[in-house]
């Protein structure tokens, strides 16, 4: 293997925005369901919002993305910032359906705009040498602010949910501030063409019936059942999982101090875990997802992402039976689901980013997140609400077992798609 590229400073820079950004947008979407729960809305009206949030958060970049390619990565990050801080404070004022789904709406719109500009700037400022390593810090970032926003936010909201809500504000601030200072932009070709004619680019890759295709496998048997997993397990653990006894575990490990980071006391005086704070893959991934790319870079990206697809079913299993059993299976089901995430989520990013030429990096990463749209659309409207069904029977862990069936389906499928039709050819720098 070629020595290693070192990373430029933008690519820290672009990094470090990324931190913050996925700390406000997980800090509220994490919890979200306990919040709509805490307001008396039904799983039904849950899945609604949930699906029209993930909608906009990744069908927006379609657009954004082909601005960001044709104006420059910083103005259009700038704008995303203007658009998320007063969405982020309406929250604080709105408490009928419709206002929190509009509102959402807005969030979500926000976050669109700025979801392709950091994994662009990641893709136009590494090369073959450094690639892998690079979306993997990329992942790792993404899941450091993943982890801590729902934390600060879970121990806010165990006050009020408005401080929660100014929590996310303040980092959307901090943002701006640091994308103003320090963020330059990375050298690449820009492109000079109009909207209309990237809409035309696009619809010419999307009328490649084995890309539309294969974007369409992605969203209904990857993307699905990942933001499933995000969408339900905070309410799962905190509604039908005996939390005190995950306290009692993670205290009897590393100590009643660490223990108080995740939990809440309530009105009796019991110690509880609030379920958005373990309720994610994200301290696991900070931990180890650097080492998952060292190791899988020396593999091809289909083969891992489907092994990766196998792991993270085997942990949603376990999750169901986290209710059967023992509530500390939730840890264990985490845990695989979290190895599984990393080995397929960052590879196939990485796997379409590299199929594109570097100047149509964004145009590329637009397409994908239609699929990621996709699945984040049916994923409430199907999956939560099957999940209130099933609760309503009292068996709210058959859920797990369903999504980790949609997973398998998926290895399935995309198994005999890259043997039927082949795998795409990835581009050389």
């Amino acid at each position: 293997m070629k020595k290693r590229t070192p990373f430029q400073p933008v690519f820290w820079v672009a990094n470090s925005v990324e931190v913050l950004e996925r700390f406000a947008y997980y800090g509220i979407y994490m919890g979200f369901g306990i919040y709509m729960e805490y307001l008396g809305y039904t799983k039904a009206q849950l899945g609604i919002v949930q699906s029209i949030f993930l909608l906009f958060s990744y069908v927006v970049p379609v657009i954004s993305g082909t601005f960001a390619d044709r104006f420059g990565f910083k103005k259009v990050l700038i704008i995303s910032y203007l658009a998320y801080l007063p969405s982020i404070l309406l929250l604080i004022f709105t408490r009928s359906f419709s206002g929190i789904a509009l509102t959402m709406l807005s969030i979500g719109l926000a976050a669109g705009i700025f979801k392709p500009l950091i994994s662009g700037t990641v893709r136009a400022v590494t090369d073959k040498t450094n690639k892998t390593l690079g979306f993997g810090i990329f992942y790792a970032m993404v899941n450091v602010g993943a982890s801590f926003g729902p934390i600060v936010a879970g121990k806010l909201r165990a006050i009020s949910w408005d401080y929660a809500f100014i929590a996310a504000a303040v980092s959307i601030g901090i943002m701006l501030l640091v994308t103003l200072l320090f963020y330059k932009e990375p050298e690449r070709e820009m492109e000079g063409t109009t909207l209309k004619q990237k809409f035309r680019d696009m619809w010419i890759a999307l009328s490649d019936i084995k890309f539309a295709a294969f974007l369409t496998q992605l969203g209904l048997f990857f993307w699905l059942p990942f933001w499933a997993f995000f969408n339900l397990l905070a309410v799962y653990i905190d509604r039908n999982l005996d939390t005190a006894a995950l306290y009692q575990s993670v205290q009897g490990v590393f100590g009643a101090g660490f223990a108080s980071i995740f939990s809440y006391t309530d009105e009796q005086g019991v110690h509880r875990i609030l379920g958005e704070t373990i309720s994610h893959t994200g301290f696991i991934i900070m931990i180890f997802q650097v080492f998952v790319s060292r190791i899988f870079e020396k593999f091809q990206a289909i083969p891992s992402y489907l092994f990766g697809l196998a792991v993270a079913a085997a942990g949603i299993v376990v999750l169901g039976f986290a209710q059967i059993a023992s509530a500390n299976w939730v840890f264990l089901g985490i845990f695989l689901f979290a190895i599984g995430e990393m080995i397929s989520s960052p590879r196939i990013q990485e796997y379409i980013t590299w199929i594109a030429p570097k100047e149509k990096a964004g145009l590329y990463m637009g397409s994908n997140f239609l699929a990621v749209g996709l699945g984040g659309a049916l994923s409430g409207v199907i999956y939560t609400s099957l999940y209130g069904y099933f609760r309503d029977q009292g068996h709210p862990e058959y859920v797990w077992f369903v999504l980790a069936g949609n997973l398998v389906l998926g290895i399935i499928v995309m198994y005999v798609f890259t043997k039927t039709l082949g795998e795409f050819k990835e581009q050389e720098e």
